[in-house]
């Protein structure tokens, strides 16, 4: 997707040879007209998916994951890494580990919105160790959901996520995949270095 990798080369910042920081439009400030294009992009690569649910967790997710569900007519649910008085029982739970926060998080969706008649689709900003996808799939899992595809904005293909995960058999659609962040530079899977 070329307005997200101009958009990474403008405005990302590498911060070493595993951290990317996009905090300017995509988990931090927001760019809705970036967002929205987004979730066009996501909504077509999976338009035949039969999708009925998008499933992402808090907080860098829940921005393409609600641009996609606008466009595909579907709700955007968002796993809670936080307890809630409101979100107590009949939960459907997984543990997921940040990288880029090195903390582990039980994350929770409620039992009422994911269901065995589902089809839901994974959406995240990155894809890096696979750590957030394995927690969402396993709570689709719990579910007796099934499962359409994980649709990952930025994919750190130098990193074992998106192998990790295709190698299950999962269709991971990536709008854009980094082959590198060594000597400060981005690298596109597909193209030369850029500064």
């Amino acid at each position: 997707m070329k307005l997200l990798k101009d958009k990474i080369i403008q405005d990302g910042k590498v911060l070493s040879k595993d951290v990317l920081k996009v905090d300017t439009f995509l988990n931090h400030q927001i760019d809705p007209p970036l967002m929205k294009a987004i979730g066009e992009e996501f909504a077509e690569r999976f338009k035949d998916a039969g999708i009925t649910k998008i499933v992402t967790i808090e907080s860098s997710g829940i921005a393409p994951a609600m641009m996609a569900g606008l466009v595909l007519g579907v709700p955007a649910i968002f796993a809670r890494k936080r307890k809630s008085l409101t979100l107590i029982d009949h939960l459907y739970t997984a543990s997921v580990h940040s990288f880029t926060k090195d903390e582990t998080n039980e994350i929770s969706v409620s039992k009422d919105f994911v269901t065995c008649d589902d089809t839901v689709l994974i959406i995240d900003d990155f894809l890096a160790n696979g750590q957030a996808v394995l927690g969402l799939l396993d709570i689709i899992e719990q579910a007796s959901a099934k499962l359409a595809g994980v649709g990952i904005v930025i994919e750190k293909g130098f990193q074992p996520g998106g192998k990790m995960i295709r190698k299950q058999g999962i269709r991971v659609e990536s709008l854009a995949i980094i082959a590198s962040l060594e000597d400060g530079k981005v690298t596109f899977s597909e193209g030369a270095a850029v500064r």
